[in-house]
């Protein structure tokens, strides 16, 4: 009976590490090609209940950021460095915000540098009760920043706009998967809770 017990602990906390892990503050692609212009998209879950208020986003040395993406009930600010560099931007809700169950999606439009070999975006989410999360850890932190590869120049494309080659479609696909296997691997386990805890009232009764 204890060793039944403590299967389903442990599988309840494995449940709970996948929806932790699925949370963090993300920009996709995950690789693009050196010396292309890009849309970069800033995922951001809430997780508690306060709402997510502001969103900031640290600039990497290899990408020049030319513009933003409007967002409706949301402003947003550029902070320039030398020769007017973006090098931040912060979104301000001036509604209420992301709830708890709630997630937004902030898109910014920039040039991959040349000799880039990886994008390193730190990223810093304000909750409406003062906290600020910052998302600028390495790879295996509890708030790590999100990374984007940096593969070798594609062929030419069209100057303008997103990945010339697709790459970015891509790479939106295989997050897109990844997110799927994640989503049916938390079901299954559910389901085996489930399944375990019928079996044990059943024996017990």
């Amino acid at each position: 009976m204890k060793k039944s017990m403590m299967l389903v602990l442990v599988l309840f906390l494995s449940i709970g590490f996948a929806g932790l892990a699925s949370a963090h503050v993300t920009v996709q692609p995950k690789e693009v090609p050196a010396g292309s212009y890009q849309v970069f998209t800033v995922r951001v879950p809430s997780e508690k209940e306060a709402a997510t208020t502001s969103v900031k986003l640290a600039i990497p040395d290899g990408v020049a950021v030319s513009r933003i993406e409007p967002k409706p009930d949301w402003t947003y600010e550029i902070e320039k460095g030398a020769e007017d560099k973006f090098v931040s931007v912060t979104w301000k809700a001036t509604g209420k915000g992301l709830g708890a169950t709630e997630f937004g999606e902030f898109r910014v439009q920039g040039k991959v540098a040349d000799d880039a070999k990886e994008l390193v975006w730190k990223a810093y989410q304000t909750y409406s009760d003062g906290e600020v999360v910052e998302w600028t850890g390495a790879a295996d932190a509890d708030k790590p920043a999100s990374v984007t590869a940096v593969t070798a120049a594609a062929g030419e494309g069209d100057g303008h706009g997103a990945a010339p080659s697709g790459a970015s479609g891509e790479a939106e696909d295989k997050d897109g998967r990844d997110t799927l296997t994640l989503s049916l691997a938390v079901a299954g386990l559910i389901a085996g809770v489930l399944a375990l805890l019928i079996a044990l009232f059943r024996k017990r009764t």
